[in-house]
């Protein structure tokens, strides 16, 4: 089934509306006509550079003008966006590259070594410091003759558009397909579910990696017309990111829960955030202590998602008048969207009955790139196992227990870190916490919380604070104390980085009494 292409929304809003804002990036506005120009121009450059449909272009870059304009391009000439976290290495880019393939490259400013690790890459694009066989980034945009019209590849809805990659916490990331058609229904359903009544009046403040869920959020700006600013540096700046706000009336924004609560905790006193419409947060959980306190200040905004890559974030939502009437639930199924909560044998469990999340719908993903195996498994019975634990109450609203892969086992119980964090994080001492499992010689597993305080608290007092909130198996038997949590480049913090540094600090477990 013949589909438009997903190019067609920068398209249509230039056209609609030229000269209205359409990117922000420190002292530049670039009018909507003036991105889709260079848009087209990008296009040109890839074709007579070999760039064909269906080809890969990787993209190593922080949140710039250019990052934005590839994915666009990429979208017009029917290749598929490949974009990476700037934060990894170049023997990390190497492994998504090999995976990928490339035939082309488009690279930040000081990141010749992470071009050198893409040796498919036949045509190299660089932004500001062009080595001698890469092609100046600007220069190329300005040599080229644009191109006619129209000129969009035509796809099907099932044609690649973007190789979403997995975050590789649990092993080598994987490339989750995602196609136009599937994005088609993904940013109508944004529009829908997230962000509704979203026009050329709001704003948007891009304060996530565009390379993941702040790029599929980007989509829905540009098809209503709402400008993107970006942060000037590539670090959150509060004060900065308030000010922004307040310069732009901006409306809505993506964030994570780090990054919603930094800024929160770091607003200054006369920061305003009447104009914030649609405060979207996803990517990790967030507990229930915490949305109180953002709460306080952006609690009229607050929306919440539950989605993972492979479904482009689209499971559940959660509005902002929801908040109280599900207390701990990430929402309820997003519309065309289906959550099944099944066993181990693939049976549809009732309702507050816990098992593994799945789903199905239109915003499933196409599978993992050349990785049939991985594809079987993840559709395993008709649905897409999202490898997260929790159960549906008899309203529909979804309620997350934990993943399985955190899941450890003490003294034959079953034993979910994200129940302990919550209560945990109860403890108004306690800004940040995590549980993971270490290896115990009696009991099997027995749990060591992470914890990062923001006021002086010891051991014991923790461990009071939990005695009639959890069950005893469930405490854990060590405690640890940090400046902070070792965080992933989206601001999640990955069991597997907390496990490395208890290693590394050589925390065990008391011996058996």
């Amino acid at each position: 089934m013949m589909a438009a292409n997903l190019g067609r929304l920068l398209t249509q809003t230039a056209r609609r509306l030229p000269d209205a804002p359409g990117l922000i990036w420190r002292d530049r506005v670039w009018a909507w006509a003036e991105v889709d120009t260079r848009v087209d121009r990008l296009t040109q450059v890839l074709r007579e550079n070999g760039v064909t449909p269906g080809d890969r272009v990787l993209v190593h870059s922080r949140n710039s003008a250019a990052m934005f304009e590839s994915l666009w391009a990429c979208f017009k000439l029917g290749a598929i966006w490949v974009p990476t976290n700037f934060r990894l290495t170049p023997s990390e880019v190497a492994i998504l590259a090999t995976d990928s393939r490339p035939v082309a490259m488009i690279r930040d400013q000081g990141f010749a070594a992470h071009a050198d690790a893409v040796p498919s890459a036949r045509c190299i694009l660089a932004v500001g410091d062009a080595r001698a066989h890469e092609r100046d980034y600007e220069a190329a945009l300005a040599a080229v003759t644009p191109p006619p019209p129209d000129h969009e590849a035509p796809v099907s809805a099932d044609t690649p558009c973007w190789f979403f990659f997995t975050s590789g916490t649990t092993g080598r990331p994987k490339a989750a397909v995602l196609t136009h058609g599937q994005m088609g229904f993904v940013v109508t359903n944004h529009l829908a579910d997230l962000m509704p009544g979203l026009t050329e009046h709001g704003a948007s403040l891009v304060i996530a990696p565009l390379s993941h869920g702040a790029g599929i959020h980007a989509l829905a700006n540009v098809a209503r017309g709402a400008p993107s600013i970006l942060l000037p540096g590539e670090a959150l700046d509060v004060p900065i990111a308030w000010g922004l706000i307040a310069q732009h009336r901006v409306t809505n924004m993506f964030t994570v829960p780090t990054i919603l609560m930094a800024l929160c905790d770091g607003a200054p006193a006369d920061a305003d955030a009447s104009s914030l419409r649609h405060v979207i947060y996803a990517g990790a959980p967030m507990y229930r202590a915490d949305q109180d306190r953002a709460r306080k200040l952006m609690g009229h905004a607050m929306t919440q998602y539950f989605g993972l890559g492979e479904v482009t974030g689209n499971i559940t939502v959660l509005r902002p008048d929801q908040h109280d009437l599900a207390p701990g639930s990430c929402g309820m199924a997003r519309t065309g969207m289906e959550i099944g909560i099944l066993d181990a044998t693939g049976a549809r469990l009732p309702p507050e009955t816990t098992g593994e999340i799945c789903v199905r719908g239109p915003a499933v993903f196409a599978g993992y790139f050349e990785n049939p195996e991985a594809s079987q498994k993840a559709f395993t019975g008709g649905w897409f196992h999202t490898g997260d634990i929790g159960y549906l109450d008899a309203r529909g609203f979804l309620f997350i227990t934990g993943r399985a892969s955190d899941m450890f086992i003490s003294g034959g119980s079953n034993v979910y870190p994200r129940e302990i964090e919550e209560a945990i994080l109860l403890h108004p001492a306690i800004a940040e916490c995590a549980v993971v499992g270490i290896p115990h010689p009696k009991w099997g597993e027995v749990g060591v919380a992470c914890l990062v305080a923001r006021a002086p608290v010891g051991e014991a007092e923790i461990r009071a604070h939990l005695q009639a909130r959890l069950a005893r198996y469930k405490h854990p038997q060590v405690f640890v104390f940090w400046d902070s949590l070792p965080k992933s480049g989206y601001g999640k913090v990955p069991k597997s980085l907390l496990k490395q540094r208890l290693a590394e600090e050589g925390v065990t477990p008391p011996p058996p009494a």
